[in-house]
């Protein structure tokens, strides 16, 4: 199957819930879930809706493939992929993201966020801090 249902997986761990979880809601087995994640089948295009809704994200996020979506624009906008946070509560940066805003190891990154819109940036300061 060419299309992977990767994001899915990111987003069900993100809000906590199991695979058995998302069957319920969508009244299909848990075993229907697990070849979505793993791109063995594909579900319908009205569970996909009701899966996008569920996760408040549009089908076209929730089905994309992050490796298909461009990773910059003309205004110097990036998308670099998706890191995870480990035990530790530390992610490591992508290596385009370092080479394109010269992060070094020992810079200092000033985070900041916006819990109404649920987004994180980061700020290089450089080595100052």
């Amino acid at each position: 199957m060419s299309i992977q249902f990767n994001n899915l997986k990111v987003l069900r761990i993100k809000e906590g819930l199991t695979q058995e979880d998302i069957a319920e809601k969508l009244s299909v087995s848990r075993q229907s879930v697990a070849k979505w994640e793993r791109g063995e089948s594909l579900p319908d295009l009205e569970s996909c809706i009701k899966l996008a809704d569920m996760f408040g994200v549009t089908v076209d996020v929730l089905i994309r493939n992050m490796n298909d979506i461009p990773h910059s624009d003309e205004h110097g906008k990036h998308m670099f992929g998706i890191s995870r946070l480990n035990d530790k509560g530390q992610i490591t940066l992508p290596a385009e993201c370092r080479k394109i805003f010269g992060l070094k190891p020992g810079d200092s990154l000033l985070v900041l966020g916006d819990e109404e819109k649920g987004g994180i940036a980061l700020v290089n300061l450089g080595k100052s801090v």
